[in-house]
This record gives structure tokens, C-alpha cells and sequence, in this order.
């Protein structure tokens, strides 16, 4: 596992969470519109997270635009709670 990778992604998923339960919490007019935004930054670190943990340092390093979409995409090898 590409620990370092991974940290990072996970705490940027962190600091969405704060950031958007703080948004909530003091926003009386935050809606949908800036939910649906904030939800797609935090997925999209919690997909690649999983989706690239194994990616070596050099991969990451030198990652495509199709590996942006692809670790970014909802992990198909992740079978969620209850399934």
C-alpha cells in the first residue's frame, strides 16, 4: 500500500468533512448546490484512496488524466455494507 498516497487522500477527505460540517452549521442558506459539490471533492479522495492504493511513488508521480478518472471513480471492488 502506498501509505503516503493514501494519508494524503484521506485527510483531504478529512478536511472536506470539517470544512462542509462547519459550512452547514453556519450557513443558514446552504443547500443543495454547494452539498452536491462538497460530496464530489470528498468522494473523489475517499475513491482514490482506494483506488490507488497500491500505485507506486513513479506512478503517482507521473499519473495521466485517465488515472485521475479512473482512481476517482466509485470502487467497484469494494462491496458496501449489507450487500
Amino acid at each position: 500500500m502506498n501509505r503516503n498516497w493514501v494519508l494524503f487522500h484521506l485527510g483531504e477527505a478529512r478536511h472536506e468533512i470539517e470544512k462542509t460540517l462547519k459550512e452547514i452549521r453556519e450557513t443558514p442558506d446552504y443547500d443543495y448546490g454547494e452539498f452536491f459539490v462538497a460530496m464530489q471533492h470528498l468522494y473523489h479522495h475517499l475513491n482514490t484512496a482506494w483506488n490507488s492504493r497500491d500505485a507506486t511513488e513513479d506512478r503517482v508521480a507521473q499519473r495521466s488524466p485517465e488515472d485521475f478518472y479512473q482512481w476517482g471513480r466509485f470502487p467497484s471492488d469494494l462491496p458496501m455494507m449489507g450487500e
